[in-house]
């Protein structure tokens, strides 16, 4: 059984850097580093990121609410949060299944 490898940004930018041509490794770089950058700064606004054959990435606000400490059982308050959830759409989950 073979070790599972993990993609990096730099395996990301090395795969756009050899399927573009065009662009240097800098250029590259630059192009992923954009992209990132106006997903992490669209879903601080709160706003649903749709890809099209990928899926979506949506911010959602969780309430305040009770929870247990495990160790030793104390009710604790969980705090009010924003949480990411992504949902892949049918094409994806059609090719990671075959």
């Amino acid at each position: 059984m073979s070790a599972r490898k993990t993609m990096t940004k730099a395996d990301i930018v090395e795969a756009v850097y050899e399927s573009l041509g065009g662009f240097s490794k800098k250029e590259s770089a630059e192009i992923v580093e954009m992209v990132f950058e106006t997903i992490k700064e669209t879903l601080e606004q709160g706003e649903k990121i749709k890809i099209s054959g990928f899926g979506n990435f949506v911010v959602r606000q969780k309430k305040e609410r009770t929870g247990r400490n495990p160790q030793t059982g104390e009710e604790i308050t969980i705090a009010p949060r924003r949480v990411l959830t992504f949902k892949p759409s049918q094409v994806l989950k059609n090719a990671i299944n075959g």
